[in-house]
């Protein structure tokens, strides 16, 4: 029998060591097992939509099932409470969108730490809500809507996703520039919503764009701005409600993902590092196109500057046009 030398056999016991042990703490195998990712929002919802095609293509590229589970309600905060308290291991994690950012700004009650207890990993999103209508409204544009609101105080609706989510506040900060009144209707998800305003149940509603922007290109219904400062790419006949008379109106819906606190920084950076990747394929920039979804990759340290500044954002907002979540 043939024995290796000391030193031969010393070195594959070193390396054989350091593979157990990097294995047994699953940063070097990551991901060895399915990722869950939880998406606080109704099957259908922009966010939905936005993150099943993150999970499919992340998929792929990592060789593990990503298995999306729609945990709805409390604007999102019940699937971020659930990532918020689960096992700090990369195996799950969330797809929020700034209604996160907007809930921990407002509610310093949620049954986690939106600033602890959360890390944000990677954005994905920055796209404007777009303003729509039933096709056979009267109203052609933001200065006529304004005018009915004002000459019909309080008998008006407009629909959301949810309390707190980003179209909600889309709304509200709407009406309060523009001293109107309307009754706010909260749905489980965007697509509920929608569905309403194509049957004349509300009048108006400031959709994520991977829901209203199909609709408008399939005209179904009437589409009446942009939320965003400049106007969108992908419809730029569409003028912005800034530049439709509201002064200081400026609104986007930012979507990224997060982890738990306490997750591995190698796991963090394989996230961070893969989900940049599909980003940059010619695939998936035509799917967001065709979606109505500008991407918008922002690495760990950018996309973490994005969730904790627009908290400080909100918290002001909120405080300067007494916007009520409750």
């Amino acid at each position: 029998m043939k024995f290796s030398s000391p030193s031969v056999f010393c070195r594959q016991f070193l390396l054989a060591a350091t593979f157990a042990l990097a294995t047994s703490s699953g940063i070097a195998a990551y991901p060895d097992k399915p990722i869950k990712m939880l998406i606080g929002y109704a099957p259908g919802s922009s966010t939905d939509i936005v993150g099943r095609m993150v999970a499919q293509d992340l998929s792929l590229l990592l060789k593990q099932p990503i298995i999306v589970e729609n945990r709805g309600g409390a604007a999102g905060s019940i699937a971020a409470e659930a990532v918020a308290k689960a096992s700090p291991d990369g195996y799950t994690i969330l797809f929020a969108q700034n209604g996160l950012a907007i809930n921990v700004a407002a509610n310093p009650k949620l049954p986690f730490n939106g600033m602890k207890d959360l890390v944000p990993v990677v954005g994905v999103s920055a796209t404007p809500h777009i303003l729509i209508m039933n096709i056979n409204s009267p109203i052609k544009n933001v200065a006529e809507l304004i005018a009915d609101l004002k000459a019909n105080p309080g008998k008006r609706s407009f629909a959301s996703s949810g309390i707190g989510n980003s179209d909600h506040m889309a709304g509200e900060l709407f009406l309060s520039l523009t001293n109107t009144q309307a009754i706010h209707v909260p749905y489980k998800g965007g697509a509920p919503a929608a569905t309403d305003v194509l049957g004349g149940q509300i009048d108006f509603y400031f959709a994520g764009m991977p829901v209203g922007y199909p609709l408008y290109k399939a005209d179904k219904v009437r589409a009446l701005a942009v939320t965003s400062k400049q106007r969108f790419s992908g419809a730029p006949e569409l003028p912005t409600v800034l530049e439709s008379g509201v002064a200081e109106y400026d609104m986007s819906l930012w979507q990224g993902v997060f982890v738990p606190a306490g997750t591995p920084k190698e796991v963090m950076n394989t996230l961070t590092a893969s989900v940049l990747k599909i980003l940059d394929t010619p695939e998936m920039k035509d799917r967001f196109i065709k979606a109505g979804v500008q991407i918008a990759p922002l690495n760990q340290v950018r996309f973490s500057d994005l969730y904790f500044s627009d908290i400080t954002r909100w918290k002001r907002v909120i405080e300067k046009v007494n916007i009520k979540l409750d």
